[in-house]
């Protein structure tokens, strides 16, 4: 089992099939894991603002029996009046594991090389894998199986598009990525995202044409087009995303199946409208919970290497 999650590659196909089957078995035995990691501490620290995660994360601990800390990053400053190499070194001697949210994918990846438990990426401005994993858990809750599936993303090729696209990889389904131009996702993740569909199955599809990406899509997925720290670009941003909002003529194209993902917080009126959000398609309320699940599994996972999930019978 992997050490660390900071992107999905750090699971891999074993690691994120282990996650979501444990997650399921987490869902359906709500209330009843509490002894799994009871006296273990889990670190979190926020550079930016968080509902979902901050929330998701402590739930998740206390749904173990572990004590979540939440660390503020103005008083801890890790990068700033401490070193991250001796900020991993001490906070490896309270934790059980610690998960952080910021700017810098670095600031992650230095964390894990020299903290000696789990580091978390729960956000990055290039990776967002716990968002990720929810959303696959959503999928197979309502479709039963990845094979032949086709997930249209419109919008940002973002972080969570990123980790859409490694997922989509290992798992075998269809990502097909509408955005405008100047806006697509990194290359270099793409390509490794392509080798891995021709060993897994599945494919990601590149282009600028909403609709084409959305035609017989089993689900549809947006996010906002301004991410934290992107305020200033927010009105030019604003301008180029023009057309690409998901509403009830973009989702007639999609398959009579089809649901609709957004990973929150949402932006009514720009990149979706309340008809499609609070339509019977949606299912961003079920996404949002799955957080829970699939944070309790990665807690579990990454702690104990335990992937039988023998602490949670």
């Amino acid at each position: 089992m992997a050490r660390h999650l900071l992107t999905l590659d750090s699971l891999g196909r074993d690691g994120i099939r282990h996650t979501l089957d444990l997650a399921v078995r987490i869902k359906s035995r709500r209330g009843m894991t509490r002894d799994a990691l009871a006296g273990g501490r889990v670190g979190l620290i926020f550079d930016k603002p968080s509902l979902r995660t901050r929330v998701s994360f402590e739930a998740a601990a206390w749904g173990l029996g572990m004590l979540p800390m939440t660390l503020r990053s103005d008083e801890i400053q890790i990068g700033g009046r401490e070193s991250i190499p001796d900020s991993a070194r001490i906070v490896s001697r309270y934790l059980s594991a610690l998960a952080i949210r910021t700017f810098e994918q670095a600031k992650v990846e230095e964390l894990a090389r020299y903290a000696t438990i789990p580091i978390i990426n729960a956000l990055t401005d290039d990776h967002h894998p716990c968002q990720a994993l929810a959303d696959v858990m959503t999928l197979e809750e309502e479709f039963k199986s990845f094979d032949g599936l086709r997930l249209a993303y419109v919008g940002d090729g973002n972080n969570v598009c990123h980790s859409l696209i490694q997922a989509a990889g290992y798992l075998g389904f269809t990502l097909a990525i509408s955005t405008p131009e100047g806006y697509e996702p990194d290359p270099a993740i793409v390509a490794t995202a392509q080798a891995n569909c021709r060993v897994n199955g599945g494919a990601i599809e590149l282009g600028h044409d909403r609709e084409a990406a959305v035609r017989g899509a089993d689900a549809v997925y947006t996010d906002i087009w301004a991410s934290m720290g992107q305020e200033k670009e927010r009105a030019e941003r604003a301008i180029a995303f023009a057309g690409y909002c998901v509403d009830g003529a973009l989702m007639k194209l999609a398959a009579p199946r089809a649901i609709f993902l957004h990973c929150l917080p949402a932006h009514r009126g720009d990149e979706v409208t309340d008809e499609v959000m609070d339509g019977p398609h949606s299912r961003v309320w079920d996404e949002a919970e799955n957080r829970w699940y699939t944070e309790q599994a990665v807690l579990y996972l990454l702690i104990t290497g335990d992937e039988t999930g023998e602490r949670l019978e």
